[in-house]
């Protein structure tokens, strides 16, 4: 091979691989789904302990947080406090970040909800890092572990804590994103390579289940924090689609 050759074939490796990793970036980085119109806007039913509908003043002043800005660009945002059938029969699509414990027959509502063909975004933490002023015991806190009480289980799921926390990037609906101490996933659903998420299909339902929910406290992610919503948004557009 002479040298002009072997320049050139230096060069066509250098420029499959730069094409490679800018392929690999560019999926943090595709267009975000825009708002929605006023009357196209679907139900999307809310359970969590995070601080995303009041701050932990309840003071409405704020406007709301960015999560719940974002969300009610594409849906019509309605809060729930729990899973029983009467909440439930407001929606089709259920974001639960964090929630509190649920008790064992409104777990079966839900259960039941979801595999009548209810859509799932259940974001669901085993070492939350989200800072509070409450003190640890007070029900209004955020739940510092995603409280189980069974129900992965029963969807064929095993939710593990962190080896190591801190700071890991991961990937959420496409996106490269920021996570805080993420958990793994494992079990007989879909499971993405990085465990952070699992689709499951259950009867008539799907449910989608992220092991972290610190992805939504976008205040402390800097840079990362609108490409994280972008992922949280193209996951439940994909709920809606499935």
């Amino acid at each position: 091979m002479t040298r002009a050759r072997f320049r050139a074939l230096l060069l066509l490796l250098s420029l499959m691989a730069a094409a490679a990793l800018a392929l690999a970036g560019d999926r943090g980085r595709q267009k975000a789904l825009s708002a929605r119109p006023p009357e196209r806007r679907p139900t999307l039913l809310l359970l969590t302990s995070l601080p995303i509908l009041f701050g932990e003043g309840f003071s409405l002043n704020g406007g709301g947080s960015p999560v719940l800005k974002r969300l009610q660009a594409r849906y019509r945002v309605e809060p729930i406090s729990i899973t029983d059938p009467e909440e439930l029969a407001k929606g089709r699509l259920l974001l639960m970040a964090q929630p509190q414990a649920q008790i064992a027959e409104n777990l079966v509502a839900l259960d039941a909800w979801l595999r009548g063909g209810g859509r799932l975004l259940l974001l669901a933490d085993p070492l939350l890092e989200w800072d509070s002023d409450r003190p640890l015991g007070d029900l209004t806190r955020p739940s510092l572990m995603f409280m189980d009480t069974g129900l992965l289980a029963h969807w064929g799921l095993r939710l593990e804590s962190p080896d190591q926390p801190g700071a890991a990037e991961r990937q959420l609906g496409g996106y490269r994103v920021l996570t805080r101490s993420p958990g793994a996933l494992f079990g007989a659903c879909t499971i993405s390579a990085d465990r952070l998420v699992a689709h499951c299909r259950l009867g008539r339902g799907v449910a989608t289940i992220v092991a972290d929910a610190d992805v939504l406290n976008v205040a402390k992610l800097g840079s990362f924090g609108q490409r994280n919503l972008d992922g949280l948004i193209a996951e439940l557009a994909s709920l809606e689609q499935s």
